[in-house]
């Protein structure tokens, strides 16, 4: 008998070419794991409506907890209105919302889309425990990591501490996702007409912690080189990918785990291509190689800045050189490279923006497609509390009355006046459409 039932609606984000949504996916995992029924509604392939999700989804249907998970860009112009619609359907569930975007401001989240419960960071163990408390009628006083709403007040839980061992975590519930319409919306880099493309995790955090961050947990955690490949065969076999959109925020680390890799899929006879991040002080000829070797056929660096006191203001953590060294040694292994760059940094002025224009010139290996964007302080991020405390920002509701797309400058970290800030990124990016000679 099943145990509670559960819908992950996947929101739309207005575009054909998808990426898999991993983190509702290893929930809806664990949850099937634990005898749970588990249904998604995928409006990011299907463009439902929120009125057609609702009649598709809702009002026929009963669940225990419903659940959304979402970036704070897509706050304004999505979330809110699913969650209204939601709200009206929802008859007895619990709606739950989940990812970066909520996690650092739940509060003000909980109280502009009246939903339940926000799970602040990972959610593998917490979801377990909210259905439980759900069914049980239990005490959401009682479960870790969690914000919730309790009349007109919102309480805030103390934090879950992530999980360590992540293979104890069950592979993606790809059976519950329109697995072919994700395989086959990507067109990546150097992938032939009849390659498919997937994405995955094989680790989670980062070794380090820029001021533009907003990540939900801190340090690196990496799954084994043996269930990596384990799920890189039941992928390959069973539904046919060939390629593999390595979404760690750092594959390459340690330098030795390249290695395995690249030899674990020899000895299984795996012939793969795959594209993944990389920090530039950890590269070098000999991991350009293996990793070519393995079937890297792009690398993203997040080179950020070529002037090293904006990357020092930013805690990158790198220097210029190591910047050049790595993006020349990219360039010679003709592996394909993502040249990014922030655009008006803390410490920006118009010679090093200039400086950062001229270094991707110079290394641009037109694999990409440029487009150079200013940073914006999201909700969690270091820049985000500094913009707060000098008075550039108010608050969350500041910024979403601010924040209209990724190409804006919301908030100027810089002295550069906001017209002649412009006029340099329109410039910028005006010689970064220029034809490859």
């Amino acid at each position: 008998m099943k145990r509670g039932k559960v819908l992950f609606i996947i929101h739309d984000v207005y575009q054909d070419d998808n990426s898999l949504p991993l983190g509702p996916a290893y929930l809806a995992s664990v949850l099937e794991k634990n005898g749970v029924e588990v249904k998604i509604c995928c409006q990011d392939v299907f463009h439902y409506s929120n009125e057609e999700m609702a009649a598709l989804f809702l009002e026929n249907e009963e669940y225990d907890l419903i659940g959304v998970s979402f970036l704070a860009a897509r706050f304004k112009e999505t979330i809110l209105g699913l969650c209204e619609t939601i709200n009206k359907h929802k008859k007895n569930a619990w709606l739950v919302l989940g990812g970066h975007g909520p996690t650092p401001i739940a509060e003000y989240v909980l109280q502009k889309t009246q939903a339940d419960a926000v799970a602040l960071g990972e959610a593998e163990e917490t979801i377990i425990d909210l259905l439980n408390c759900k069914i049980n009628n239990g005490n959401l006083a009682e479960i870790k990591g969690i914000a919730y709403r309790e009349g007109k007040e919102i309480k805030i839980n103390q934090r879950r501490n992530p999980i360590i061992n992540l293979d104890s975590i069950p592979f993606p519930a790809w059976h519950l996702f329109p697995m072919e319409k994700y395989l086959t919306c990507q067109r990546l880099f150097q992938m032939n007409d009849s390659d498919k493309a997937i994405q995955i995790l094989t680790s989670r955090g980062c070794i380090n912690r820029c001021n533009f961050c907003y990540r939900m947990e801190f340090a690196i955690r990496a799954r084994s080189i043996a269930n990596v490949i384990e799920e890189i065969k039941i992928l390959n076999e069973k539904y046919g990918a060939t390629y593999f959109n390595m979404y760690d925020e750092l594959f390459v680390c340690p330098k030795k785990r390249v290695f395995d890799f690249r030899d674990a899929l020899e000895k299984n006879n795996l012939k793969i291509k795959f594209d993944c991040n990389a920090r530039v002080d950890i590269f070098d000829e000999e991991t350009a190689e293996c990793l070519k070797d393995a079937g890297c056929v792009f690398l993203n660096f997040g080179f950020e800045s070529s002037n090293q006191k904006v990357l020092d203001l930013m805690h990158k953590n790198t220097t210029v050189e190591q910047n050049i060294k790595a993006a020349s040694i990219a360039k010679k292994t003709s592996i394909g490279m993502g040249l990014n760059f922030l655009w008006g940094n803390k410490g920006d002025t118009e010679d090093s923006l200039k400086t950062n224009v001229e270094l991707i010139k110079r290394f641009n290996t037109y694999d990409q497609v440029r487009t150079i964007r200013p940073v914006t302080p999201y909700p969690g991020s270091e820049l985000y509390y500094e913009a707060i405390s000098r008075g550039l920002l108010k608050g969350p509701e500041d910024f979403f009355n601010k924040f209209k797309n990724s190409d804006l400058l919301m908030v100027n970290f810089t002295d550069i006046p906001d017209n002649k800030f412009y006029e340099l990124l329109f410039e910028a990016n005006k010689q970064g459409a220029a034809k490859r000679p």
